[in-house]
């Protein structure tokens, strides 16, 4: 499970341009498809890494979401609150 989300962390950093944002607090039932969707309004989402547990099937409530640039990323940065899977809640985002 750690595994998985070091090799997410990696793939990311390896093209790091300063536009990757660590996400924490995602809805369980929120798939990776769905995160992506939602932080499109933001701007264009390059990639979206959601790392799921073998054993469970449940991923860990934690993501990365890559921009195309540091200005897209600053607009999701500047939201007070998300909804994604119809949940609100302030979702913890963290610029890498």
């Amino acid at each position: 499970m750690a595994a998985s989300a070091a090799r997410g962390a990696v793939a990311l950093h390896r093209n790091i341009d300063r536009s990757v944002a660590f996400v924490r607090k995602i809805p369980w039932t929120a798939a990776s498809s769905q995160l992506k969707e939602y932080f499109a309004q933001f701007g264009h989402v390059k990639r979206c890494i959601v790392p799921f547990d073998k054993e469970t099937g449940f991923h860990r409530g934690l993501g990365w979401v890559q921009f195309s640039s540091e200005e897209e990323l600053q607009n999701a940065l500047q939201q007070e609150y998300h909804i994604i899977d119809g949940v609100k809640r302030p979702i913890c985002l963290f610029f890498t």
